[in-house]
């Protein structure tokens, strides 16, 4: 069966305050036992509180989160120095599941950059099967795009046949494509969905008020870019019934609720928001277990 759980991401800074033992006792509280981990610092203090919540919470890992690469000077961790690494923290937390959330910034300065991240990140698919792990690959709006006629996202599928892959809704919609549809094209390869809804707001009276006076310029700013927000699930415009079917459908094992920001909200209370429209459409199972 399929889990609904949340992307640890969003509460990088509880963790770096209060520790992750007590930030994931929180996410139980509020009624998640699956998470993902992404931009949490993977030390040895953090994967041995991890350890401890899958033990003592019944915190259960839907994957942990890969870089190809990273600047020289860099302390992160890489796929290129710490494979072993990210296999073995795989294994200690129980999933089999890592992805690389984002190609690096120097893929997209050419097609034969691209075409070289490609072969890396395929590279490491292989080498992760080897060792019974999967990876995946998470998509922004940037593989939308298009060099020779064709975008970013239909050429990895070609040059990187070993990749899987993580949906995200809400990038997709930014992209200009549709999530449900979306995820049925990636049926089979489909492992990993983000459930972050897509917003659409009105501009703020000062922006109005501004553009009254005779000073559109801030309306230009926030027209361009302001007007589309992340956003709780069932707060925006995605028909998440739909999206959430197809995604189970295509073979997706784990869905996480991701909200990039939250605008003022906090953090735990849009995760409850999200959590309850999910009930509400009936996937309360797939949030329990």
């Amino acid at each position: 069966m399929a889990r609904i759980g949340i992307q640890l991401m969003m509460l990088k800074e509880h963790v770096a305050e209060e520790g992750i033992l007590p930030v994931l006792q929180r996410v139980k509280d509020t009624g998640f036992d699956v998470v993902e981990v992404s931009q949490i610092p993977m030390n040895e203090e953090n994967v041995a509180g991890m350890v401890t919540a899958r033990q003592d919470l019944g915190i259960e890992y839907a994957a942990i989160s890969a870089k190809t690469s990273a600047p020289a000077d860099s302390e992160e961790l890489t796929l290129e120095k710490d494979f072993d690494l990210h296999v073995e923290h795989a294994r200690r937390l129980g999933t089999d599941l890592i992805r690389i959330g984002m190609m690096p910034m120097s893929a997209m300065a050419s097609q034969e950059a691209f075409d070289a991240f490609a072969l890396e990140a395929d590279g490491y698919a292989r080498r992760m099967a080897e060792a019974s792990l999967q990876l995946s690959y998470h998509n922004h709006h940037i593989e939308f795009a298009k060099l020779g006629g064709v975008t970013l996202l239909d050429q990895l599928r070609e040059k990187a046949p070993n990749l899987r892959y993580e949906i995200d809704c809400h990038w997709v919609q930014r992209g200009g494509k549709d999530p449900e549809r979306t995820h049925a094209e990636f049926d089979g390869i489909l492992d990993l969905v983000h459930l972050k809804d897509y917003r659409i707001v009105m501009p703020p009276a000062e922006v109005l008020d501004a553009a009254a006076g005779g000073d559109r310029s801030a309306f230009g700013e926030y027209w361009g870019g302001g007007i589309v927000q992340f956003a709780e699930v069932g707060e925006g415009t995605l028909e998440w019934k739909r999206v959430i079917d197809q995604g189970i459908a295509s073979g997706a094992r784990y869905l996480l609720i991701e909200q990039d920001q939250t605008y003022g909200r906090d953090i735990f209370e849009s995760l409850a928001m999200s959590r309850q429209h999910l009930v509400t459409l009936g996937f309360e199972p797939l949030i329990t277990g």
